[in-house]
Protein backbone atom coordinates (compact mmCIF):
# COMPACT_ATOMS: atom_id res chain seq x y z
CA UNK A 1 0.00 0.00 0.00
CA UNK A 2 1.28 3.12 -1.24
CA UNK A 3 0.54 6.56 0.00
CA UNK A 4 1.73 9.86 -1.73
CA UNK A 5 -0.52 13.05 -1.90
CA UNK A 6 0.22 14.55 -5.01
CA UNK A 7 -2.12 17.43 -5.52
CA UNK A 8 -2.99 19.83 -8.75
CA UNK A 9 -4.24 23.49 -8.28
CA UNK A 10 -7.77 23.67 -10.08
CA UNK A 11 -9.40 26.08 -12.15
CA UNK A 12 -11.48 27.17 -8.86
CA UNK A 13 -10.73 30.90 -7.63
CA UNK A 14 -12.01 30.14 -4.20
CA UNK A 15 -9.16 28.53 -1.87
CA UNK A 16 -7.91 25.23 -2.52
CA UNK A 17 -7.92 23.01 0.37
CA UNK A 18 -5.30 20.15 0.72
CA UNK A 19 -5.16 17.41 3.39
CA UNK A 20 -1.82 16.04 3.57
CA UNK A 21 -0.98 13.40 6.42
CA UNK A 22 2.04 14.07 8.99
CA UNK A 23 5.19 12.24 8.25
CA UNK A 24 3.84 11.39 4.75
CA UNK A 25 5.57 13.26 1.69
CA UNK A 26 3.67 16.29 0.25
CA UNK A 27 3.78 17.54 -3.23
CA UNK A 28 1.50 20.10 -5.18
CA UNK A 29 2.37 21.33 -8.53
CA UNK A 30 1.73 24.36 -9.57
CA UNK A 31 0.73 24.21 -13.14
CA UNK A 32 1.74 27.14 -15.39
CA UNK A 33 -1.23 26.19 -17.97
CA UNK A 34 -3.68 27.03 -15.20
CA UNK A 35 -2.39 30.57 -14.51
CA UNK A 36 -1.77 31.38 -18.10
CA UNK A 37 -5.76 31.66 -18.07
CA UNK A 38 -5.37 34.58 -15.90
CA UNK A 39 -3.39 37.19 -17.91
CA UNK A 40 -4.66 38.09 -21.57
CA UNK A 41 -3.46 36.44 -24.38
CA UNK A 42 -0.31 37.36 -26.20
CA UNK A 43 -1.03 39.42 -29.67
CA UNK A 44 0.48 36.86 -31.88
CA UNK A 45 -1.37 33.74 -31.74
CA UNK A 46 0.46 30.54 -31.06
CA UNK A 47 3.26 32.34 -28.84
CA UNK A 48 1.21 32.24 -25.92
CA UNK A 49 2.47 28.79 -24.17
CA UNK A 50 6.11 30.16 -24.14
CA UNK A 51 5.17 33.30 -21.92
CA UNK A 52 8.23 33.05 -19.03
CA UNK A 53 5.91 32.33 -15.44
CA UNK A 54 7.65 32.37 -12.14
CA UNK A 55 5.83 31.44 -8.90
CA UNK A 56 6.50 33.06 -5.48
CA UNK A 57 5.36 31.34 -2.34
CA UNK A 58 4.88 32.48 1.63
CA UNK A 59 2.87 32.05 4.30
CA UNK A 60 0.27 34.38 4.67
CA UNK A 61 1.23 37.41 6.34
CA UNK A 62 5.02 36.14 6.17
CA UNK A 63 8.01 36.76 3.80
CA UNK A 64 8.67 33.03 3.78
CA UNK A 65 7.22 29.58 3.74
CA UNK A 66 7.03 26.82 7.09
CA UNK A 67 10.22 25.03 8.16
CA UNK A 68 9.12 21.93 6.39
CA UNK A 69 7.58 23.75 3.26
CA UNK A 70 10.19 23.82 0.56
CA UNK A 71 9.87 25.12 -3.57
CA UNK A 72 11.46 24.59 -6.63
CA UNK A 73 11.36 26.08 -10.35
CA UNK A 74 14.12 24.76 -12.50
CA UNK A 75 12.88 27.54 -15.37
CA UNK A 76 10.11 30.26 -15.75
CA UNK A 77 8.47 27.80 -18.59
CA UNK A 78 8.79 24.63 -16.33
CA UNK A 79 5.82 23.74 -12.89
CA UNK A 80 6.48 25.15 -10.15
CA UNK A 81 6.47 22.67 -7.00
CA UNK A 82 6.13 22.83 -3.26
CA UNK A 83 7.37 19.70 -1.31
CA UNK A 84 7.70 18.63 2.00
CA UNK A 85 7.18 16.33 5.11
CA UNK A 86 4.67 17.72 8.08
CA UNK A 87 5.40 16.29 11.73
CA UNK A 88 3.14 15.88 14.06
CA UNK A 89 3.43 18.84 15.66
CA UNK A 90 1.59 20.64 12.42
CA UNK A 91 -1.01 18.36 12.61
CA UNK A 92 -4.86 20.00 13.34
CA UNK A 93 -2.57 23.40 12.46
CA UNK A 94 -4.34 25.63 9.46
CA UNK A 95 -1.93 26.58 7.26
CA UNK A 96 -2.37 28.86 4.05
CA UNK A 97 0.20 29.49 1.73
CA UNK A 98 0.08 32.93 -0.71
CA UNK A 99 0.81 32.20 -4.34
CA UNK A 100 2.04 34.99 -6.59
CA UNK A 101 2.26 33.91 -10.06
CA UNK A 102 4.30 36.66 -12.23
CA UNK A 103 4.44 37.29 -15.93
CA UNK A 104 7.69 38.01 -17.18
CA UNK A 105 6.40 39.28 -20.55
CA UNK A 106 3.24 41.63 -19.89
CA UNK A 107 4.50 42.04 -15.37
CA UNK A 108 0.97 40.81 -14.61
CA UNK A 109 0.54 39.29 -11.26
CA UNK A 110 -2.28 37.12 -10.12
CA UNK A 111 -2.67 35.41 -6.63
CA UNK A 112 -4.17 32.31 -4.84
CA UNK A 113 -4.31 30.87 -1.94
CA UNK A 114 -3.53 27.30 -0.99
CA UNK A 115 -4.94 26.05 2.25
CA UNK A 116 -2.93 23.23 4.15
CA UNK A 117 -4.81 21.25 6.94
CA UNK A 118 -2.42 18.65 8.44
CA UNK A 119 -3.95 15.26 9.46
CA UNK A 120 -2.77 12.73 11.63
CA UNK A 121 -2.18 9.05 10.98
CA UNK A 122 -2.00 6.08 13.01
CA UNK A 123 0.57 4.79 11.14
CA UNK A 124 3.27 7.77 12.09
CA UNK A 125 5.95 7.25 12.49
CA UNK A 126 6.63 4.11 10.71
CA UNK A 127 9.16 1.87 12.65
CA UNK A 128 11.95 1.41 9.79
CA UNK A 129 13.20 4.10 7.77
CA UNK A 130 15.79 3.78 5.04
CA UNK A 131 17.05 6.50 3.16
CA UNK A 132 18.43 6.08 -0.33
CA UNK A 133 21.05 8.43 -2.55
CA UNK A 134 19.99 8.38 -6.31
CA UNK A 135 22.37 10.23 -8.27
CA UNK A 136 21.26 10.07 -11.78
CA UNK A 137 18.01 12.56 -10.68
CA UNK A 138 17.19 16.16 -9.81
CA UNK A 139 14.82 16.77 -6.65
CA UNK A 140 12.11 18.24 -9.66
CA UNK A 141 11.89 14.60 -11.44
CA UNK A 142 11.92 12.85 -8.49
CA UNK A 143 9.40 14.83 -7.66
CA UNK A 144 7.12 13.44 -10.47
CA UNK A 145 4.51 11.13 -9.58
CA UNK A 146 4.90 8.60 -11.78
CA UNK A 147 8.79 8.51 -11.45
CA UNK A 148 8.18 8.56 -7.52
CA UNK A 149 5.83 6.14 -7.98
CA UNK A 150 8.05 3.79 -9.55
CA UNK A 151 11.13 4.03 -7.22
CA UNK A 152 8.67 2.94 -4.28
CA UNK A 153 7.46 -0.02 -6.19
CA UNK A 154 11.13 -1.15 -6.50
CA UNK A 155 11.61 -0.82 -2.74
CA UNK A 156 8.44 -2.83 -2.24
CA UNK A 157 9.53 -5.46 -4.70
CA UNK A 158 12.78 -5.74 -2.84
CA UNK A 159 11.35 -4.76 1.16
CA UNK A 160 8.23 -6.52 0.89
CA UNK A 161 6.30 -4.66 3.38
CA UNK A 162 2.56 -3.75 3.89
CA UNK A 163 2.74 -0.50 4.28
CA UNK A 164 5.85 1.58 2.36
CA UNK A 165 5.58 5.51 2.60
CA UNK A 166 7.92 8.29 1.27
CA UNK A 167 8.70 10.54 4.19
CA UNK A 168 10.93 12.75 2.50
CA UNK A 169 12.81 14.15 -0.64
CA UNK A 170 15.94 16.58 -0.41
CA UNK A 171 18.21 17.89 -3.22
CA UNK A 172 22.03 16.70 -2.25
CA UNK A 173 22.58 20.74 -2.77
CA UNK A 174 21.18 20.75 0.25
CA UNK A 175 23.49 18.71 2.37
CA UNK A 176 26.70 20.02 1.15
CA UNK A 177 26.47 18.49 -2.84
CA UNK A 178 28.22 20.57 -5.16
CA UNK A 179 26.44 22.06 -8.30
CA UNK A 180 27.54 19.00 -11.39
CA UNK A 181 29.11 20.40 -14.23
CA UNK A 182 27.47 20.48 -17.41
CA UNK A 183 28.42 17.78 -19.08
CA UNK A 184 27.54 14.18 -20.07
CA UNK A 185 23.89 14.77 -18.48
CA UNK A 186 25.24 14.83 -14.65
CA UNK A 187 22.89 15.32 -11.98
CA UNK A 188 22.44 16.89 -8.41
CA UNK A 189 21.42 14.14 -6.66
CA UNK A 190 18.87 13.62 -4.80
CA UNK A 191 17.98 11.67 -1.11
CA UNK A 192 14.46 9.66 -0.62
CA UNK A 193 13.67 8.75 3.06
CA UNK A 194 10.62 5.81 3.02
CA UNK A 195 9.44 4.03 5.85
CA UNK A 196 7.65 0.85 6.55
CA UNK A 197 6.02 -1.20 8.96
CA UNK A 198 8.67 -4.54 8.41
CA UNK A 199 12.23 -4.75 9.46
CA UNK A 200 14.79 -4.15 6.37
CA UNK A 201 14.83 -7.21 4.17
CA UNK A 202 18.56 -9.04 3.65
CA UNK A 203 19.33 -7.32 0.22
CA UNK A 204 19.05 -3.96 2.35
CA UNK A 205 21.88 -5.17 5.39
CA UNK A 206 24.18 -6.46 2.37
CA UNK A 207 26.06 -2.78 2.69
CA UNK A 208 26.37 -3.53 6.38
CA UNK A 209 28.89 -6.54 6.23
CA UNK A 210 32.65 -5.98 6.83
CA UNK A 211 33.37 -6.42 2.84
CA UNK A 212 31.57 -3.94 1.35
CA UNK A 213 32.46 -1.81 4.25
CA UNK A 214 35.53 -2.11 3.21
CA UNK A 215 35.06 -1.21 -0.45
CA UNK A 216 33.18 1.37 0.50
CA UNK A 217 36.11 2.94 2.54
CA UNK A 218 38.11 2.48 -0.93
CA UNK A 219 35.60 4.78 -2.58
CA UNK A 220 34.61 1.23 -4.64
CA UNK A 221 31.13 0.17 -5.51
CA UNK A 222 30.15 -2.64 -2.85
CA UNK A 223 28.37 -5.97 -4.44
CA UNK A 224 24.30 -5.96 -3.66
CA UNK A 225 22.66 -8.71 -5.04
CA UNK A 226 19.44 -6.45 -5.70
CA UNK A 227 21.25 -3.65 -7.50
CA UNK A 228 19.87 -4.81 -10.63
CA UNK A 229 15.96 -4.08 -9.61
CA UNK A 230 17.06 -0.56 -9.38
CA UNK A 231 19.87 0.00 -11.88
CA UNK A 232 17.05 0.13 -15.04
CA UNK A 233 15.72 3.54 -14.03
CA UNK A 234 17.24 4.31 -10.35
CA UNK A 235 21.36 4.48 -10.08
CA UNK A 236 21.97 4.10 -6.14
CA UNK A 237 24.87 5.25 -3.95
CA UNK A 238 24.73 2.24 -1.63
CA UNK A 239 28.04 3.60 0.23
CA UNK A 240 25.49 6.34 1.33
CA UNK A 241 22.28 4.31 2.46
CA UNK A 242 21.04 5.35 5.82
CA UNK A 243 19.01 2.28 7.71
CA UNK A 244 17.07 3.80 11.07
CA UNK A 245 15.26 1.34 13.62
CA UNK A 246 13.17 4.67 15.87
CA UNK A 247 12.82 1.82 18.09
CA UNK A 248 16.22 1.40 18.85
CA UNK A 249 16.92 5.27 18.74
CA UNK A 250 17.60 6.71 22.26
CA UNK A 251 15.69 9.90 23.05
CA UNK A 252 17.46 12.78 23.98
CA UNK A 253 14.84 15.29 25.90
CA UNK A 254 16.43 19.01 26.31
CA UNK A 255 15.62 20.97 28.88
CA UNK A 256 14.28 24.61 27.59
CA UNK A 257 14.31 27.76 29.76
CA UNK A 258 11.78 29.07 30.85
CA UNK A 259 11.21 32.13 28.26
CA UNK A 260 8.90 33.79 30.67
CA UNK A 261 5.72 36.28 30.86
CA UNK A 262 7.97 38.59 28.36
CA UNK A 263 7.12 41.50 30.75
CA UNK A 264 9.82 43.79 32.09
CA UNK A 265 10.16 43.81 35.95
CA UNK A 266 9.16 46.92 37.88
CA UNK A 267 12.62 49.12 38.07
CA UNK A 268 10.47 52.94 38.58
CA UNK A 269 9.90 55.69 36.54
CA UNK A 270 12.19 57.19 34.06
CA UNK A 271 13.76 60.17 34.79
CA UNK A 272 15.20 62.14 31.90
CA UNK A 273 17.67 64.99 32.13
CA UNK A 274 16.24 69.03 32.44
CA UNK A 275 15.66 70.62 29.84
CA UNK A 276 18.43 73.45 31.03
CA UNK A 277 21.82 72.04 31.09
CA UNK A 278 25.22 73.72 32.81
CA UNK A 279 27.53 75.10 29.73
CA UNK A 280 30.73 74.08 30.18
CA UNK A 281 33.75 76.46 29.38
CA UNK A 282 36.47 74.45 27.15
CA UNK A 283 38.76 77.36 26.31
CA UNK A 284 41.06 76.37 29.20
CA UNK A 285 40.97 72.77 28.10
CA UNK A 286 41.99 74.14 24.20
CA UNK A 287 44.88 76.31 25.56
CA UNK A 288 46.59 72.96 27.59
CA UNK A 289 46.08 70.88 24.42
CA UNK A 290 48.25 73.72 22.57
CA UNK A 291 50.78 75.02 25.31
CA UNK A 292 51.91 71.94 26.28
CA UNK A 293 52.98 70.76 22.70
CA UNK A 294 54.26 74.06 22.36
CA UNK A 295 56.45 74.35 25.25
CA UNK A 296 57.69 70.79 24.49
CA UNK A 297 58.95 71.79 20.73
CA UNK A 298 60.30 75.13 22.03
CA UNK A 299 62.53 73.58 24.76
CA UNK A 300 63.90 70.92 21.85
CA UNK A 301 64.54 73.82 19.49
CA UNK A 302 66.63 75.76 21.77
CA UNK A 303 68.60 72.56 22.97
CA UNK A 304 69.55 71.66 19.26
CA UNK A 305 70.44 75.29 18.27
CA UNK A 306 72.62 75.73 21.22
CA UNK A 307 74.04 72.35 20.27
CA UNK A 308 74.68 73.45 16.82
CA UNK A 309 75.63 77.14 17.14
CA UNK A 310 77.20 77.41 20.83
CA UNK A 311 79.31 74.41 20.77
CA UNK A 312 82.58 74.35 19.26
CA UNK A 313 81.79 70.96 17.80
CA UNK A 314 78.31 72.32 16.34
CA UNK A 315 80.57 74.83 14.85
CA UNK A 316 83.18 72.14 13.28
CA UNK A 317 80.65 69.94 11.58
CA UNK A 318 78.38 73.26 10.43
CA UNK A 319 81.72 74.54 8.76
CA UNK A 320 82.55 70.79 7.55
CA UNK A 321 79.57 70.64 5.88
CA UNK A 322 79.43 74.35 4.56
CA UNK A 323 83.09 73.23 3.13
CA UNK A 324 81.61 69.94 1.17
CA UNK A 325 78.88 71.68 -0.17
CA UNK A 326 80.67 74.15 -1.58
CA UNK A 327 83.36 72.25 -3.28
CA UNK A 328 80.03 69.97 -4.32
CA UNK A 329 79.17 73.36 -6.46
CA UNK A 330 81.90 73.51 -7.66
CA UNK A 331 83.12 70.47 -9.34
CA UNK A 332 79.41 70.63 -10.82
CA UNK A 333 80.04 73.49 -12.59
CA UNK A 334 83.13 72.36 -13.62
CA UNK A 335 81.95 69.36 -15.05
CA UNK A 336 79.74 71.16 -17.42
CA UNK A 337 81.77 73.77 -18.74
CA UNK A 338 85.89 73.72 -18.14
CA UNK A 339 86.51 77.12 -19.93
CA UNK A 340 85.82 78.94 -16.90
CA UNK A 341 87.40 81.58 -14.89
CA UNK A 342 89.50 80.29 -11.25
CA UNK A 343 87.17 78.95 -8.89
CA UNK A 344 86.88 80.38 -5.10
CA UNK A 345 88.25 76.94 -4.51
CA UNK A 346 91.85 77.96 -5.64
CA UNK A 347 91.90 80.83 -3.17
CA UNK A 348 94.27 80.49 -0.13
CA UNK A 349 91.65 77.88 2.18
CA UNK A 350 92.20 78.20 6.37
CA UNK A 351 91.27 75.31 8.57
CA UNK A 352 89.47 75.55 11.00
CA UNK A 353 91.31 72.93 13.14
CA UNK A 354 94.18 72.98 12.43
CA UNK A 355 94.54 76.52 11.37
CA UNK A 356 96.73 75.26 8.13
CA UNK A 357 96.65 77.38 5.19
CA UNK A 358 97.21 76.20 1.90
CA UNK A 359 98.37 78.54 -0.80
CA UNK A 360 96.73 78.73 -4.11
CA UNK A 361 98.02 77.72 -7.47
CA UNK A 362 98.24 79.65 -10.64
CA UNK A 363 99.61 77.17 -13.62
CA UNK A 364 100.58 78.21 -16.87
CA UNK A 365 98.18 76.00 -19.33
CA UNK A 366 95.08 74.66 -18.74
CA UNK A 367 95.77 71.11 -18.68
CA UNK A 368 98.21 71.83 -15.84
CA UNK A 369 95.93 74.27 -14.36
CA UNK A 370 92.90 71.30 -14.03
CA UNK A 371 95.43 68.40 -12.63
CA UNK A 372 96.85 70.77 -10.06
CA UNK A 373 93.41 72.01 -8.88
CA UNK A 374 92.18 68.64 -8.87
CA UNK A 375 94.89 67.89 -6.45
CA UNK A 376 94.13 71.15 -4.40
CA UNK A 377 90.66 70.40 -4.31
CA UNK A 378 91.43 66.87 -2.76
CA UNK A 379 94.13 68.20 -0.47
CA UNK A 380 91.61 70.36 1.30
CA UNK A 381 89.45 67.74 1.41
CA UNK A 382 91.79 65.72 2.90
CA UNK A 383 92.72 68.88 5.26
CA UNK A 384 89.27 68.83 6.34
CA UNK A 385 88.66 64.82 7.00
CA UNK A 386 87.26 63.99 3.67
CA UNK A 387 89.29 62.04 1.74
CA UNK A 388 85.79 59.95 0.44
CA UNK A 389 85.38 62.95 -2.16
CA UNK A 390 88.03 61.54 -4.44
CA UNK A 391 85.46 59.23 -5.78
CA UNK A 392 82.74 62.65 -6.51
CA UNK A 393 85.30 64.13 -8.53
CA UNK A 394 86.03 60.54 -10.41
CA UNK A 395 82.29 60.39 -10.95
CA UNK A 396 82.48 63.68 -12.60
CA UNK A 397 84.86 62.30 -15.23
CA UNK A 398 87.64 65.47 -14.02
Amino acid sequence: MLFLVVTILSRSHADLNVYPSAGVLFVHVLEREYFKGEFPPYPKSGDASNDPITFNTNLMGYPDRPGWLRYIQRTPHSDGVLYGSPTAEHVGKSTVIEITAYNRRSFETARHNLVINIMATEEFPLPYQAEFYIRNMNVEEMLASEVLGDFLGAVKNVWQPERLNAINITSALDRGGRVPLPINDLKEGVYVMVGADVSFSSCLREVENPHNQLRCSQEMEPVISCDKKFRAQFHIDWCKISLVDINKVVPVYVTRPDPGSGVLPEIGEYNPPPESLKSRDYFSDFIVTLAVPAAVACVLFFILGYTMCCRREGVIQLVHHNSIQKSSKELRSMSKNREISWPLSTLPVFNPVSGEVVPPIHPDNYETTRDNYVMTTFRRLEVNGIPEERKVAEALNL
